[in-house]
């Protein structure tokens, strides 16, 4: 088996996963790609990636152009006569001329079962989905967003508990494992690739901060698996007064409900928060880790024996909409 020249494309942190893999593998790491260094903190200090970050540790050339479509960054990256490079969530995109550049093409770590949940947001919007299975994709690469031949595929099931936290860091090694064995079998020759099938394409829009509020005229299942989904980040949300209460994990109690306004904090378990949602209220949603304004998130057992007043029974919460929508009702 020989040893391949890659060269690394990636930003985030799991993309240092596969480039941490790749420098424990026998094969050879001749140059890290990674986004421009970007303001972080709060004193919006330039900050390197985290796969820039690794890379400088082991001593890596690191290139971060603004774009490959230049025929500058075309030509240092043909200089580094490469055989394969491996792109794991870089925030480029790459153009023909890049993905001809290596002998044997490019190759991707997509975190999702392709087709479903092409593009930015995979782990995040299979849980928001209530999927019970995601998984890894290998793929060469081609001009499409995310529509290569695929070389490889890993499972992993999506519990009721499965946070984004959680598939994100259990992908990560999955995919670094997969991408090693591929890389191993590219070495020994060709390689098989099977095409995407046509039907069961989705797309995973990139998350945002607006999209994390809730509104508890939703069902309970679609609430709960959002507040997973948005775990560590965006965070999900609801009004609290004039200030936020955010919520980590929920689950949904099941049987049947009196209507109540949605929003509506019901009568209290030991160790979660009950809210009424659905377009009638009769859903009711069970809140077992959260975060008060100034707070840290804890369990909600914690914040229950602390007995905050914020937080009784009747109370109301959120979505804002929701009450905005109603305060226009005649």
């Amino acid at each position: 088996m020989s040893r391949l020249r890659v060269v690394f494309a990636g930003t985030p942190e799991f993309a240092a996963s596969s480039l941490a893999a790749l420098l424990d593998s026998q094969h050879e790491v001749v140059a890290v790609y990674t986004q421009p260094d970007r303001p972080a903190g709060r004193g919006r200090k330039l900050t390197p990636s985290p796969v820039k970050q690794l890379a400088m540790e082991h001593g890596l050339p690191v290139y971060q152009p603004q774009t490959l479509k230049d025929t500058m960054a075309q030509a240092e990256l043909a200089a580094l006569n490469a055989d394969i490079m491996v792109v794991v969530a870089y925030g480029l995109l790459l153009p023909q001329a890049v993905l001809d550049t290596p002998r044997l093409g490019c190759i991707n770590v997509h975190a999702s079962l392709l087709p479903r949940w092409r593009g930015a947001a995979p782990i995040q919007r299979a849980i928001e989905a209530g999927d019970s299975v995601s998984g890894v994709t290998i793929m060469q690469m081609d001009a499409g967003l995310d529509t290569g031949a695929m070389l490889s595929e890993v499972r992993t099931p999506i519990t009721p508990r499965t946070t984004g936290g959680d598939l994100h860091d259990r992908l990560a090694i999955q995919g670094a494992n997969a991408l090693v064995n591929v890389l191993n079998a590219f070495a020994k020759g060709p390689v098989d690739a099977t095409p995407q099938p046509e039907e069961g394409v989705t797309y995973a829009a990139k998350l945002s901060k607006a999209e994390a509020e809730l509104d508890f005229e939703q069902p309970a299942h679609q609430l709960a698996s959002k507040i997973r989904a948005f775990n560590p980040w965006p965070v999900a949300w609801c009004a609290l007064g004039d200030d936020r209460l955010r919520l980590l994990m929920a689950s949904v109690e099941e049987g049947e409900h009196p209507a109540c306004v949605p929003g509506t904090l019901l009568d209290q378990g030991d160790d979660h928060l009950r809210i009424a949602c659905g377009k009638e209220g009769r859903d009711v949603l069970c809140v077992t880790s959260a975060q008060l304004p100034g707070g840290k998130a804890m369990a909600v057992r914690d914040l229950l024996n602390a007995r905050h007043a914020r937080l009784a029974t009747g109370t109301r919460l959120g979505s804002a909409v929701a009450q905005a929508r109603e305060g226009n009702t005649p």
